[in-house]
């Protein structure tokens, strides 16, 4: 017997799939370190040319901050938040550096972007702290 998902005619795009979504906060971590390593890591907002002014790029595909990666590996957009999305970012938030100033999700969110927005910062060292907060995480669950 076929599910509905195998029997539907219409394809989703890997990060639409329902079964490519992660559901725990590692999850999510190593979900957000793909999508850095492959669109790479953007400074000083969630994506270049947020307001389409210059790009017809999609959202999902462009350079994106950390934050802007955890919100789109659980919603599909990097300006879109979920439950999950913010329990990712404030776990991050609390291993970054001192961790943040107050405990609201918006002082969290500029915690993580503060950290990613270094001058020396590189796609690579944001995508090795998301792997080392997920094996962390797993670990401590």
């Amino acid at each position: 017997m076929a599910t509905s998902l195998q029997t539907s005619s219409r394809v989703l795009p890997l990060h639409a799939s329902p079964l490519a979504a992660p559901t725990t906060v590692p999850g999510v971590f190593r979900a957000a370190a793909r999508l850095l390593a492959s669109n790479g890591l953007y400074k000083g907002d969630y994506v270049p040319d947020a307001f389409d002014r210059e790009m017809c790029v999609p959202h999902f595909l462009r350079p994106m901050s950390i934050v802007a990666a955890l919100k789109c590996a659980t919603t599909g957009d990097p300006h879109r938040t979920s439950l999950l999305s913010d329990r990712a970012i404030g776990t991050l938030a609390l291993r970054l550096n001192d961790g943040p100033e107050y405990g609201d999700i918006d002082s969290l969110e500029v915690h993580v972007d503060a950290w990613g927005d270094l001058e020396l910062r590189t796609t690579e060292s944001a995508v090795a702290v998301l792997e080392a907060a997920a094996d962390a995480t797993e670990v401590a669950s």
